[in-house]
C-alpha cells in the first residue's frame, strides 16, 4: 500500500489499524535542538481521543504517546522521531457482521475490489483512528513554528452555522464547549442538535474553518507545490472530508474583480484579504483562511440496504461506537494537517535564496 507519507522536508509516515495492537508513526526531517513541550503533545492527543463528551463515539482510549527515537534529554536528535500509540479498548466483534457485508459510503467495497482482503474490524487501516498519528505530529510541527498561531473551531453543524466573520468571534470559547465552536450560544444549540440526531441512531456532517495568523511572506511554490494546494491535499486526506475553499472561496464568484482584488497599502500589506493570505500560490503574510467540509459519519445505528461480498442485496445495521458527528474531535486534526503543511514550507522556504 503506497501513499501512508505527507510532506516534503518535514515527514510523517504513519502505519497501523483501528484494532491491532497499535497505530503509530515516524517524523522525519524535524530539525535537531528543538526542545520538545511533552504536555501540549498530551493536550492536542486529549483534544482529538474518543469519549471526551457525549456527542462523540464512547471507545476508551488514552492515547498515550510512547517516543522510540529521535528525542534526547527533552530535545531532538534530528533524527526520525518514532512514536506509537497502544490501542486499549477495541471491540472487535461488533464488526463480525461486516466481515462479507459492504457498509454504504465506506471503504469496505473499495478496499476489498482493490487489495482482495482487508481488514473489517473498524475499517481496518481507512479508520480515523490513523488521524491520532497526524495529531502527535502536528504538535510537534506546532513547536517549530511556535511563532505562528493556528486556530480552527467548527463553523456550522448541519444547517446551524456561523454567520459571522472568523474576526468578529471569540476564540476563548472553543475549548470551553464539547462542539469546539467559536460562540457561546450557537455552542449550546449545535450540542442539542448533534443529541437530538444521535437518539436518532443518525448522524451529521458539519464545517470546520482555520485561520493561520502570523504566517512570514514566502511560504509556498508557484506551480505544483501552491501553498494553498498543498492546504487542500491535506484537509482532504483527512477521513470525511468533501470539500475545501479558502479566501473567498465559491463566495468569491459573486464578485467582480473590481470588488474582489485586494487592494496594496503602502507597507505591501492589503486593505481586504479576499486571497485568503496566498496570492500566487505563496503567502503574502495576511491571515490564511479555509473552510472544510465534512461529510455525515457513514455508519448509523439504523437498518439499511446493501450488499455482501457475493453481490446479493441484504440488510444491514451499524452496531458499536461511533460518533453522530464527527467535526468536534476532527478540529485538532485541521490544525495538526496544516502544521504540517507550514512547517514543511517554512524549512523549504529556508533554501529558496541565499
Amino acid at each position: 500500500m503506497a501513499g501512508n507519507t505527507f510532506g516534503t522536508l518535514f515527514k510523517l509516515t504513519t502505519f497501523g489499524e483501528s484494532h491491532g495492537p497499535a497505530i503509530g508513526g515516524i517524523i522525519d526531517g524535524c530539525p535537531a535542538g528543538l526542545e520538545i513541550d511533552f504536555d501540549a503533545i498530551t493536550a492536542e492527543m486529549q483534544r482529538r481521543k474518543p469519549g471526551q463528551s457525549a456527542i462523540v463515539t464512547q471507545r476508551k482510549e488514552t492515547d498515550s504517546v510512547q517516543f522510540l527515537s529521535g528525542i534526547f534529554e527533552g530535545k531532538t536528535t534530528g533524527t526520525p522521531i518514532g512514536f506509537t500509540i497502544q490501542n486499549t479498548d477495541q471491540k472487535s466483534k461488533d464488526y463480525s457482521h461486516i466481515k462479507d457485508t459492504y457498509r454504504p459510503s465506506h471503504a469496505d467495497f473499495t478496499f476489498d475490489k482493490k487489495y482482495g482482503h482487508r481488514d473489517y474490524r473498524g475499517g481496518g487501516r481507512s479508520s480515523a483512528r490513523e488521524t491520532a498519528c497526524r495529531v502527535v505530529a502536528g504538535a510537534i510541527a506546532k513547536q517549530l513554528l511556535n511563532h505562528i498561531k493556528i486556530t480552527a473551531y467548527v463553523s456550522s453543524v448541519g444547517e446551524l452555522s456561523l454567520d459571522k466573520p472568523y474576526t468578529d468571534l471569540d476564540f476563548s470559547e472553543i475549548e470551553k464547549n464539547p462542539v469546539r465552536t467559536a460562540d457561546k450560544e450557537m455552542a449550546v444549540t449545535m450540542e442539542n442538535h448533534i443529541k437530538a440526531i444521535k437518539k436518532q441512531g443518525d448522524t451529521i456532517g458539519g464545517t470546520i474553518s482555520c485561520v493561520i495568523q502570523q504566517v512570514p511572506i514566502g511560504l509556498g511554490e508557484p506551480v505544483f507545490d501552491k501553498l494553498h494546494a498543498q492546504l487542500g491535499k491535506a484537509m482532504l486526506s483527512i477521513n470525511a472530508v468533501k470539500g475545501f475553499e479558502y479566501g473567498s472561496g465559491f463566495q468569491g464568484t459573486k464578485l467582480r474583480g473590481s470588488e474582489h482584488n485586494d487592494r496594496f497599502n503602502p507597507d505591501g500589506s492589503t486593505q481586504t484579504n479576499h486571497s485568503g493570505g496566498v496570492q500566487g500560490g505563496i503567502s503574502n503574510g495576511a491571515d490564511i483562511y479555509f473552510n472544510v467540509a465534512f461529510k455525515p459519519v457513514a455508519t448509523i445505528i439504523q437498518s439499511q440496504e446493501t450488499i455482501n461480498s457475493q453481490g446479493e442485496i441484504v440488510e444491514m445495521m451499524g452496531k458499536g461506537r461511533h460518533d453522530p458527528c464527527v467535526v468536534p474531535r476532527a478540529v485538532p486534526i485541521v490544525e495538526a494537517m496544516a502544521a504540517l503543511v507550514i512547517a514543511d514550507f517554512w524549512l523549504l522556504n529556508k533554501l529558496s535564496k541565499l
